[in-house]
C-alpha cells in the first residue's frame, strides 16, 4: 500500500485536536503505520489550524505536505489549507454554503462529501460543538473502515463525559450512515507490535530509564510536554518534578543535583537556554555533569512559538561565556530520542562536562509508529570513583583530561566547586601557571570525547546520484526518500559536537554531488563542516518558514539536481 494522506483542518479550539487523535488512534488500532503532526498558531482559539496524518501498511517516517483527502471542521482553515489537497482529492465538510471556494476545488476535479454537520449534531440531542464527531463518522464510512474501531475509539476519548457520551456515538453513527465509500483501502491483515509515541514522551521515557531521579523545567513551548509527561508518572517512577519559578532556577537545580550525585535534567527551548547559559558554563569549569535539552523552534526573539526549526545548533556549541569541553547530540526521532537521552546521561557523567540535547517541534510533538524501546542495552555509567581520594584528587591534572570524582560526602576526602579559577582540589587561584595547566585540562576532553563518539551513520546506496548530509529531523524524511529511490544517499549526524571526520572525508571523496540539508536559513552544520574540513557543498536545501522538510521538498530539489 502507498500511503493514504489526510488533511484534517479547523480552528483552535474547534475539537482539531481530539478529533485527530481519535481517527489515529482508531487507524493505529487496525494495525496502520503512522505518521502525524499538527500546525497550529499560537493562539488558545481561532486560527487556522490543521492535523496532517499518514498511513500505510509500510514503514512511514515523515509527512507529505499533500493531501488525499481533507476533512473540513471550519471554512476559515479550509481557505488557508485547500491548496494542500491534491488535483482530483476528496473533500469532507460540514457547513452550509463554500461559496467561491466551490467553484476552485471543481476546477482541482476535487470531490465532495457533504453533510449538514450542525444540523445533524442538533437532531442527535447535540450542540454546534459535536459537528466534528459527525464528520469522523463520515469520513470513515468514505474511507471504508470498520465502524467498530471508531465507535472504540469516541468511547475511549469521551469516556469521562458519560452523559454526553451517548449523543457522541448517535452523532457518530448518524454521520456515517449518510456518508458512501468512495476509497478502497488496503488493511492490515493483524495489528502490528509497535507504539505510537511523539518524541517529547521517548524522551522522558529515555530519562526515567537511564536512572533520572529528578526533573526540572519552566514550561516553554515544544518542550513543555516533557514537564506534563514527567509529573503525570512522577509517582509511579519516585521522579522528583518541579515547576521552576524560571529557567535560571530550574538549570541552577539541574547543576545542584547532578553535583550532590543525582541524575537530573532540565528542558527548555532556545529562549529559555539563552537564561541558561551561565548556569552551561558553571559546569564546565566546576566539572560537573548537566543534561539540558533543547527543544528547537524558530527564532529569533518569540520567533514562530509553535512551529519547528533546526536553528539552536550554534547555539548549542557556542553558548555560554569561555571556553570548555562540552557534547552537543541531536536526535532524529522517538527511538533515537530513547536512546540518546540514555546516552547523554552516560557521557555527561563520565566526561564531567554538560551534555545538550537538541530535538525539534516535529519531533518533539510528531507521533510515528515505531519498534517498542529495546530496554537494558544501554547500561548506566557513572563515572564514580570507588577509591579512596585525597582532596587534590578531584581536579588533578591529567593526559585525558577527567580527573577522579566521587559524590561529595561519600569519603573524608572534599573540594571545592569553585566558579572561579582554581587549583587540584578547587581552591582559587589567579597564578598564570596552575590557571594556564588547569584550562588546558579542562579542554583536552574534547579530544578524548571526540575519540569515544561514533561516526555518523549513511543511508542509501554507498555511491548514489545525488548526496545529502544533515541532522535531526532530516534523517525521517531521506529515509522516506531513500526507500523509493536508489540514486540517494544521505550520511547522518547524531553526535554533532565535537565534529566526526573520517567518515564524512570518506564519504564526500566517494560522492562527488554532496549536498547539504537543514532546516535553517544559514546551513548551521554545514558551516562548521566547512570550518573542519575542506570539503565543500555542491548545493544547499535550507528552509527556515517553521515548517519542517516534506517529502515533496525533497523530490523537488532532487528533480532540479539530476
Amino acid at each position: 500500500m502507498t500511503r493514504l494522506r489526510i488533511k484534517i483542518t479547523g480552528e483552535s479550539g474547534s475539537g482539531l485536536l481530539s478529533t485527530g487523535e481519535i481517527i489515529t488512534n482508531a487507524l493505529e488500532e487496525m494495525g496502520f503505520n503512522i505518521v502525524a503532526d499538527r500546525e497550529y498558531p499560537s493562539l488558545i482559539k481561532g486560527g487556522e489550524s490543521c492535523y496532517t496524518l499518514n498511513i500505510s501498511t509500510d514503514n512511514l517516517w515523515s509527512l507529505s505536505d499533500e493531501a488525499d483527502i481533507m476533512l473540513a471542521l471550519d471554512k476559515q482553515s479550509l481557505e488557508a489549507y485547500h491548496p494542500k489537497l491534491k488535483k482530483g482529492g476528496h473533500l469532507v465538510h460540514g457547513y452550509e454554503r463554500l461559496k467561491g471556494l466551490g467553484k476552485i476545488l471543481e476546477q482541482m476535479d476535487c470531490e465532495i462529501t457533504h453533510v449538514m454537520g450542525r444540523t445533524v449534531a442538533k437532531e442527535q440531542g447535540g450542540n454546534v460543538l459535536m459537528v466534528n464527531v459527525v464528520l469522523i463518522g463520515v469520513l470513515w464510512k468514505v474511507l471504508g473502515l470498520p465502524y467498530k474501531f471508531v465507535e472504540d475509539e469516541v468511547k475511549k476519548q469521551f469516556a469521562s463525559k458519560p452523559a454526553l457520551l451517548e449523543i457522541d456515538l448517535r452523532c457518530l453513527q448518524a454521520g456515517y450512515d449518510l456518508a458512501e465509500t468512495k476509497f478502497q483501502i488496503e488493511i492490515p491483515s493483524a495489528k502490528n507490535d509497535q507504539i505510537v509515541i511523539n518524541g517529547n514522551n521517548a524522551i522522558a521515557l529515555g530519562a526515567i530509564h537511564a536512572g533520572c531521579r529528578a526533573y526540572y523545567a519552566y514550561p516553554m513551548s515544544p518542550a513543555s510536554s516533557i514537564l506534563t509527561y514527567m509529573a503525570k508518572y512522577a509517582k509511579d517512577t519516585g521522579v522528583l518534578v518541579k515547576q521552576a519559578e524560571d529557567e535560571i532556577t530550574a538549570s541552577q537545580m539541574t547543576l545542584g543535583s547532578m553535583y550532590a550525585g543525582t541524575r537530573a535534567m532540565t528542558a527548555t527551548s532556545g529562549g529559555g537556554y539563552d537564561l541558561m547559559t551561565e548556569t552551561v558554563s558553571l559546569a564546565g569549569i566546576t566539572e560537573t555533569p548537566m543534561v539540558v535539552c533543547i527543544a528547537q523552534r524558530p527564532g529569533p526573539g518569540t520567533g514562530l512559538p509553535t512551529w519547528t526549526a533546526q536553528a539552536d545548533l550554534h547555539l548549542a556549541i557556542s553558548s555560554s561565556h569561555g571556553e570548555f569541553a562540552r557534547l552537543v547530540i541531536a536526535v532524529a526521532d522517538p527511538s533515537d530520542a530513547f536512546d540518546l537521552i540514555q546516552h547523554a546521561f552516560n557521557y555527561a557523567e563520565e566526561f564531567q562536562i554538560p551534555v545538550i540535547l537538541l530535538t525539534e517541534k516535529v519531533i518533539a510533538e510528531n507521533l510515528i509508529s515505531i519498534d517498542r524501546f529495546e530496554q537494558n542495552k544501554i547500561p548506566i555509567k557513572r563515572g564514580l570513583s570507588t577509591k579512596e581520594h585525597k582532596n587534590e584528587d578531584r581536579f588533578a591534572i591529567t593526559e585525558s583530561g577527567i580527573s577522579p570524582r566521587w559524590v561529595p560526602g561519600s569519603q573524608d576526602a572534599y573540594y571545592f566547586a569553585n566558579g572561579d579559577e582554581h587549583w587540584t582540589s578547587g581552591e582559587l587561584t589567579e597564578d598564570e601557571q596552575p590557571s594556564q595547566e588547569m584550562y588546558a585540562k579542562r579542554i583536552r576532553k574534547l579530544e578524548t570525547l571526540k575519540a569515544e563518539l561514533p561516526e555518523p551513520v549513511i543511508y542509501g546506496n554507498p555511491k548514489a546520484k545525488i548526496s545529502f548530509v544533515g541532522w535531526g529531523s532530516t534523517l525521517n524524511v531521506m529515509r522516506d526518500i531513500i526507500a523509493e529511490n536508489p540514486d540517494v544517499n544521505y550520511l547522518h549526524y547524531s553526535y554533532v559536537f565535537p565534529l566526526k571526520t573520517e567518515t564524512l572525508n570518506k564519504f564526500f571523496a566517494e560522492n562527488p554531488n554532496v549536498h547539504l540539508a537543514e532546516n535553517n536559513y544559514m546551513g548551521q552544520l554545514g558551516h562548521y563542516i566547512q570550518a573542519e574540513t575542506q570539503n565543500q557543498f555542491a548545493g544547499k536545501l535550507l528552509k527556515a518558514n517553521g515548517r519542517p522538510f516534506f517529502i515533496e521538498d525533497l523530490q523537488a530539489y532532487i528533480n532540479n539536481q539530476i
